[in-house]
This record gives C-alpha cells, sequence and structure tokens, in this order.
C-alpha cells in the first residue's frame, strides 16, 4: 500500500535535512502531501516541503526545522544543501 511506502519514506529523512514531495514518492507528490494530512502525525511531516523549498504549514513548519538546523533562505528551505540524498529514502 502506498500510504504505508509515504510514510515510511518520510520516517527516513534525518533531523537536519528535508525531502520534497516528489522525493517521497516521485509517481505522485500529491498523494504523499494528501497523506501526511491524514498521517502525518505519525512521521516527521514538517520534514517535507515543495520542491522549491517553500513550506505549506508556514510559521509553524519553519519553526521546527530551524529546531534541527535546516539550513534555510529567509522563509524557504536552502534545498541544495539540505535536501536528503534519494538513497537514504530508498533504503
Amino acid at each position: 500500500m502506498s500510504t504505508d511506502r509515504i510514510l515510511a519514506r518520510v520516517a527516513r529523512i534525518p533531523i537536519g535535512y528535508v525531502a520534497s514531495y516528489g522525493d517521497v514518492w516521485p509517481p505522485a507528490p500529491r498523494l504523499t502531501g494528501r497523506t501526511l494530512r491524514l498521517h502525518g502525525h505519525e512521521v516527521g511531516w514538517w520534514r517535507v516541503v515543495h520542491a522549491d523549498g517553500t513550506v505549506v504549514k508556514g510559521e509553524r513548519q519553519l519553526s521546527r526545522l530551524r529546531d534541527e538546523g535546516v539550513p534555510l533562505r529567509g522563509a524557504r528551505v536552502d534545498m541544495r544543501r539540505a535536501r536528503v540524498p534519494a538513497e537514504v529514502l530508498d533504503t
């Protein structure tokens, strides 16, 4: 089931890193968003952002990312520095 696989991939994102919705589930990035909306409390939902580094939950999400040391550029994640390597999600 893709829900379980999506949640497992999000759970693999280490502290200090992020992944985009498409990184988490390339065939259907929007499914990642829907899954996190329903089950995000089970995993580190705040570590999933848009591919351009923007966040969905505003300051609430940015605050959590700052606390974890995720590199930011203003109100966006610096994706070049913070994006988790694909092999981490694939393990």
